[in-house]
């Protein structure tokens, strides 16, 4: 190997320094450093003696895609899963990356709006951005599901058990009647475990029970007819679900029925109309409710 004033020259070509490459690269010598130890882009020669770190030209458009995915805040461990991969699936990488992003900041921005009219005093205009209706609901049998858990355990379980029960329904109960819905018995939060109750409606009421007898008690599984109720609801969208924006919209509705001099009956609940993996933040997917009677 032979030095020249530009850096060694190897079999594949000149090789640049360090500085060299940094300007090319628009990327810092110290960053370049980071991303060697973390393994996102070592150099092509390190020299025995002095340690100095040189590139090859053609690592510049690697250099590059870390710095722009780090402009997006891209976490480390994720740029490195995204430049691991050929053009196609690297794109497809980044694509569900931005899309956890914007899923996000649209929870962000409701919850900011909540926060908006709870600090000034402002929550009537607040409830106002929803929109109320009553709904009748027929009698049916629901397969049933019912948990203590806390609020941070709440989202998991609930699409859990919504995918046991819908698949036992589905395939075993003669189908699904209506959709798939969450009763708070008591109150979920960090401190308080309900319990909650995930129920499915079911078409098939004799085997709905016979499947719930083969899952034994460990499951709290069972079959329960639910009488025919009216229901005052308001839709929200899969951002608005996250807690605590949710609870504006359960606020809402509570604030409403009190208005139309309505009685609760039973005990608040979730309606989840839509498929929740085929959604984005703004599609709504849920009717926050209570059972009312009254005028």
């Amino acid at each position: 190997m032979s030095e020249t004033p530009a850096g060694p020259v190897r079999a594949g070509g000149e090789l640049l320094s360090i500085g060299e490459f940094a300007t090319r690269a628009r990327l810092s010598p110290k960053a370049l450093r980071l991303y060697d130890r973390l393994g996102l882009l070592p150099p092509a020669h390190v020299d025995e003696v002095n340690g100095y770190r040189y590139y090859r030209p053609d690592q510049v458009e690697r250099a590059r895609t870390v710095a722009l995915l780090r402009r997006l805040d891209m976490p480390l461990a994720a740029v490195a899963e995204v430049v691991a991969l050929d053009g196609e699936r690297a794109a497809r990488s980044l694509e569900r990356y931005w899309a956890g992003i914007e899923e996000r900041f649209a929870e962000q921005r409701t919850l900011a709006r909540y926060l908006r009219g709870r600090l000034s005093g402002r929550n009537t205009e607040l409830y106002a951005t929803f929109e109320m209706r009553v709904v009748d609901v027929p009698e049916r049998y629901v397969l049933s599901e019912t948990r203590h858990v806390r609020g941070d355990e709440l989202s998991a379980w609930i699409g859990a058990s919504a995918e046991r029960l819908e698949r036992a329904a589905a395939e075993e109960c003669g189908g699904i009647a209506a959709p798939h819905f969450v009763v708070y018995h008591a109150e979920v939060t960090e401190e308080s475990d309900g319990p909650a109750e995930s129920c499915v409606p079911v078409v098939d009421v004799a085997a709905a029970r016979a499947w719930a007898a083969r899952q034994g008690r460990a499951q709290d599984v069972k079959v329960r007819k639910e009488p025919a109720h009216r229901l005052a609801c308001t839709r929200i969208t899969k951002a608005q679900v996250s807690y605590p924006q949710i609870i504006a919209a359960f606020d809402a509705v509570e604030a409403w029925v009190a208005e139309q001099g309505l009685t609760v009956t039973g005990p608040c609940r979730e309606v989840y109309f839509a498929d929740w993996t085929r959604t984005g933040p703004e599609d709504e997917v849920c009717d926050v409710a209570f059972p009312v009677s009254g005028a």
